[in-house]
């Protein structure tokens, strides 16, 4: 079980890749068609010179990126039957995401799509005991824990159970809405311009929003456009409470990334020695005090200090024991 830095959540293909011990990464899929899915990673990676015309002409629509790209792909593929439906699907838009991150590393691991079956990525009911993700969560807000029983296996209805009754369960962002309308009314207008995803002047939209807004929905209906999408603006809130900058994934994206460990059994054990073997240069890190005690590498430590002030950010939700420094104090699991 490992941990991909969290500033990278977008590497996590690179980190598999770079283990050196992975052959295979599996995804679900709303479609069987896996050459449809590979032949849109194909153009998304390379670019041809007709599909970035196509999308420059889209964006000057002013619709959405995801949109644009969705509405250009149709075009320069010249098939709206077979390809709308792929690309108005979150899993499928996912998987192309895996692929592309394959083919831009020339990556030996091979993509395995499966598909869904019975219910799918936003589906709020459950078919013969299958249940989405997105179904669990509002059972459990819900509190409907005979449903939650159905639908996942024993281990994880206990876990989740006991992690509700502690009031470690955090559904959205609304739970931080204090702690981030504390940082933005803090941060500068040239500060909000420096996090990620920011551009074209929207750190001023930000900046006022957050002035005049004490609630995260009213804040995303102000600032969100078609270009400015809810889940774009919902990634610069969390960058903005956990001071991430566009300098912070620059850095972070010229080093290999690395991957800590937070628990394995006897054969997570052998896997951690392999790694060691086919890639002697990967951090992989056991222990945090260990690693930022003795690391000379400042990108690394950086990344990692973040990672650490994400869990201490993070607890700051739970309902009654909202501790820090849990990265430093809670032990690896060893089965």
């Amino acid at each position: 079980m490992c941990q991909v830095p969290r500033i990278l959540h977008g590497g996590a293909v690179k980190i598999l890749d770079d283990l050196n011990i992975v052959d295979t990464i599996a995804f679900g899929t709303e479609t069987e068609d896996y050459a449809a899915l590979n032949n849109i990673a194909n153009i998304i990676t390379d670019e041809p010179r007709e599909f970035s015309n196509l999308l420059k002409e889209e964006l000057k629509q002013g619709v959405s990126f995801p949109k644009a790209r969705e509405t250009a792909l149709i075009k320069y593929l010249n098939d709206d039957v077979r390809y709308k439906d792929i690309l108005n699907n979150s899993n499928n838009i996912l998987g192309v995401e895996y692929l592309k991150a394959l083919k831009k590393l020339k990556s030996n691991i091979t993509p395995i799509a499966i598909k869904r079956e019975k219910v799918y990525y936003n589906d709020n009911f459950i078919v013969d005991d299958l249940a989405s993700a997105t179904a669990i969560r509002k059972m459990l807000l819900n509190k409907d824990f005979g449903s939650v029983r159905k639908v996942v296996p024993r281990i994880c209805y206990e876990t989740l159970l006991k992690e509700h009754e502690l009031g470690n369960i955090i559904f959205d962002l609304q739970r931080f809405e204090k702690e981030i309308f504390y940082t933005l009314r803090k941060m500068t207008v040239d500060q909000i311009a420096e996090l990620p995803d920011v551009t074209e002047g929207l750190e001023n939209t930000i900046k006022n929003a957050a002035n005049f807004c004490n609630n995260i929905r009213d804040f995303i209906n102000i600032v969100k456009t078609k270009r400015y999408t809810q889940t774009r603006i919902q990634r610069i809130l969390v960058f903005a409470l956990l001071g991430i900058t566009k300098k912070d994934v620059l850095a972070a994206k010229k080093v290999v990334p690395y991957a800590r460990v937070l628990g394995f059994n006897g054969k997570g054990k052998l896997l951690l020695s392999g790694i060691a073997q086919k890639n002697p240069k990967m951090e992989v890190i056991t222990s945090v005090k260990r690693f930022m005690d003795s690391s000379t590498n400042k990108i690394y430590k950086r990344m990692l200090e973040i990672d650490i002030f994400a869990t201490d950010v993070y607890t700051l939700g739970y309902r009654n024991d909202s501790m820090a420094n849990l990265d430093y104090t809670k032990n690896m699991i060893i089965m």
